[in-house]
């Protein structure tokens, strides 16, 4: 690879990687408007008796969009340390699936097919990837994963015991709304996160009294995950107070931190 290519390489790098850049933060606010603005018009698109002028306007707009989003994840890939990586990670398979569609209309009859229309709001995650809040989270859910695939494993338990015990005190009385114990999981699903319909309740003393003590569970259930949430997102905050933790910007700086190394030496 030439030194002008080099160069040309570090530079795309440094611009859709790192956003603490004048020109990364540009780009990455040009991307942010682009997804909602691609997401209006699909909007827009679906309203009946469109203009041809209107239809036209929507429809050079889907083109131009996908066209620049397309660019985008070629550049990506271009200057990626470790192009199967990023193609197989989980914001490389989201910029790709945001343009995914516009190609598929093309080699599908979306007739039989409309449902694929639907991938388009998947743009909509590629916004994440430029959000702090966002990544405070993704980090915040890495430390705590631990105790929440505990809670939801709890969870899973809970709503079977739930629909058994709810079955055999209803099923008697009930048979049409509690025929068998998966019949029975909407009740359980609906009372544990304390939804409550109202379409499926008890009537018989036991099951109205095994109902109260479920809400009770379901109202800690609902409760303590939340809690853990917030209290990892408050210590990632501390940690990361005003970094960009994006793991390509890393591996940018990275790249540079090496080049100066080698020019010192």
């Amino acid at each position: 690879m030439s030194e002008k290519v080099r160069k040309i390489k570090s530079k795309l790098n440094a611009l859709v990687n790192d956003s603490h850049t004048k020109w990364g933060a540009r780009f990455a606010y040009t991307i942010q408007a682009l997804i909602i603005y691609s997401l209006v018009t699909f909007s827009f698109s679906t309203l009946p008796n469109l203009s041809k002028g209107t239809l036209l306007f929507l429809e050079i707009s889907r083109y131009a969009t996908v066209a620049i989003f397309s660019l985008e994840y070629m550049v990506r890939i271009w200057v990626a340390e470790n192009r199967w990586k990023y193609i197989f990670s989980f914001y490389g398979l989201v910029d790709l699936v945001a343009i995914l569609p516009f190609y598929l209309s093309m080699t599908i009859d979306l007739r039989s097919f409309r449902i694929i229309r639907v991938l388009r709001v998947f743009r909509l995650i590629k916004i994440t990837k430029y959000s702090k809040a966002i990544k405070r989270f993704k980090y915040a859910f890495k430390d705590v994963k631990e105790e929440l695939v505990i809670f939801l494993t709890a969870t899973l338990f809970l709503l079977y015991i739930s629909a058994v015990g709810i079955y055999y005190f209803e099923n008697a009385v009930q048979p049409e709304n509690f025929t068998s114990i998966f019949h029975s999981l909407w009740w359980a699903v609906a009372t544990l996160t304390t939804v409550g319909y109202g379409d499926v309740y008890p009537i018989t003393t036991g099951g109205k009294i095994f109902t109260f003590f479920v809400l009770m569970i379901g109202l800690g259930l609902v409760a303590a995950p939340a809690g853990i949430i917030a209290t990892a997102m408050e210590e990632a905050h501390k940690a990361v107070p005003d970094k960009d933790i994006n793991i390509q910007s890393t591996n940018t700086q990275k790249e540079l931190m090496k080049r100066k190394d080698k020019k010192s030496n």
